[in-house]
């Protein structure tokens, strides 16, 4: 399976507390740094980035898996 090609600007969706999610990728992170609050353990093999919600504004880190492309039939 190949890795997810996401930049920051894409539009995605994740799952959060049983709700769908839309929102903005802000960053690839492929270092251990603080963001969203906490510590993220990323390198450049397993990269994370952080999103920002459309609806609140928050943001949040996740792994690559965890995100969904959306304009390519990537969302349900």
């Amino acid at each position: 399976m190949t890795k997810k090609k996401l930049s920051p600007g894409d539009d995605v969706t994740w799952s959060s507390h049983g709700q769908t999610v839309d929102g903005t990728v802000k960053k690839k992170i492929d270092e251990r740094t603080k963001a969203a609050g906490r510590t993220v353990d990323a390198s450049t093999e397993d990269p994370q980035y952080e999103v920002e919600s459309d609806k609140t504004g928050k943001t949040a880190v996740h792994k690559p898996e965890s995100l969904r492309k959306k304009g390519n039939g990537g969302s349900r």
